[in-house]
């Protein structure tokens, strides 16, 4: 038992090393030999965890995502509206972004030019918005002149750029970033008589 803790524990080492390499240096230079000094331990001890690199960020990756469905898989609170829980949601992505190494290289390596994603997560993010909106457009929550689709591709426009800003500016990954852009955004996607009701700096965490 303590050397499977002792191994699983390596493994996860592995894996946040190899997202800081990734985050700091960019996937297409970032080495196994840095990846396993970071780490602390040799390269054959990498190798026997991940056979390659290939495989070391697939793993990258599926960690990210289930970081990622930690921020998304929410229960919408008694009373509240899809369209909070998509602000709510907004705001926590952007803090965990900027807190959590893993999921901001999971994200990172969705665009990442040199390899197609093993779990691409600006894609699996889109769907999550998407399907948010479509779930408030049919409860009535959207102005009868937008749909789900237009508010959609704001959303993920804005905050995909907000986490690619962020790499450089940790500023566009503030809680006041993802507010003023709720400012703008909600008086055109929501009916005036719901606009009252939507706090566009987030509810307390979900």
């Amino acid at each position: 038992m303590v050397k499977q803790e002792r191994a699983l524990r390596t493994r996860d080492t592995l894996i946040r090393s190899a997202a800081e390499i990734f985050d700091r240096e960019g996937f297409a230079v970032a080495s196994l030999t840095a990846i396993s000094t970071l780490a602390g331990v040799s390269n054959g001890a990498l190798h026997h965890h991940f056979i390659s690199k290939a495989a070391l960020t697939d793993a990258v990756e599926e960690v990210a995502l289930n970081r990622l469905l930690a921020v998304t898989e929410a229960v919408l609170p008694l009373g509240a509206s899809r369209m909070q829980l998509l602000v709510d949601v907004t705001h926590r992505l952007a803090t965990a972004l900027g807190e959590d190494v893993v999921l901001r290289a999971g994200f990172e390596l969705s665009g990442e030019m040199s390899r197609p994603p093993h779990v691409d997560l600006r894609e699996w993010w889109r769907r999550w918005v998407e399907e948010t909106l479509k779930q408030a457009e049919s409860e009535g929550e959207l102005r009868t002149d937008v749909t789900a689709s237009d508010v959609a591709s704001a959303v993920v426009a804005a905050t995909v750029g907000f986490e690619v800003l962020g790499l450089r500016e940790a500023e566009w990954l503030s809680a006041s970033t993802v507010t003023r852009f709720w400012r703008l955004l909600l008086p055109t996607a929501v009916p005036a008589t719901l606009l009252g009701d939507l706090e566009c700096e987030g509810t307390c965490p979900l």
